[in-house]
């Protein structure tokens, strides 16, 4: 028998006659509040799942589903999220730093004010989503970030090589230090690698008088 308590009071919110919470469909439970922190909850179903606040800190949840989930302000802090679906998922708020999202879905997803700090996206899709918040030394290698709105996002730092930008808006948006080598950028021209090489190759315009 597994409980889920409250992450604050303790109560009970939430019995599950099994030994262990992975594949459990919560599909459409409302559970706002609720500790999960440290749970093995690989492909568990929260499909329409109220999990406001929720804590899933320290989770294993690779192959998971969200869609559509309500999930502002909860912790996925160190969390495995690889291969998560959080497909069109409300994150607002949400902390979500130092987590593993290698091939995870965020597509139309709303993540404004969260924090991803040195979040491993290698490979997601991020295209249409909403990330108006830290991405802070955030790896998004290979990123599929095709129209998302990173108007004022913090991206200090972060690895956008190979990603792809393609009408992404960037307006104010923090981009000290970043690697974009390869990446395509937010009007379809390539930029970095290419472009650095051909520079480094080219003769001095001295020489094409000798």
């Amino acid at each position: 028998m597994i409980e889920i308590k409250h992450r604050e009071t303790g109560q009970v919110l939430l019995q599950i006659d099994a030994e262990s919470a992975a594949s459990h469909c919560f599909d459409s439970c409302r559970l706002p509040g609720a500790n999960f922190a440290g749970m093995d909850l690989r492909k568990a179903d929260f499909h329409n799942a109220d999990v406001r606040e929720a804590d899933f800190s320290n989770c294993n949840l690779e192959g998971a589903t969200f869609h559509s989930a309500s999930l502002t302000g909860a912790s996925f802090v160190h969390a495995n999220l690889r291969g998560v679906n959080f497909t069109d998922a409300l994150l607002e708020g949400a902390q979500l730093r130092d987590t593993e999202c290698a091939g995870a879905i965020f597509r139309y997803a709303r993540l404004p004010k969260a924090d991803l700090t040195g979040a491993n996206l290698t490979g997601a899709d991020l295209s249409v989503a909403d990330l108006r918040g830290n991405l802070n030394e955030a790896n998004l290698t290979r990123a599929d970030l095709r129209g998302a709105d990173l108007t004022g996002a913090n991206l200090i730092g972060a690895n956008l090589t190979l990603s792809n930008m393609f009408d992404a808006k960037l307006a104010d948006a923090k981009m000290a230090r970043i690697k974009m080598e390869g990446a395509i950028g937010p009007h379809g021209q390539r930029v970095g690698a290419t472009v650095a090489t051909r520079r480094k190759t080219a003769r001095p315009w001295w020489q094409f008088w000798a």
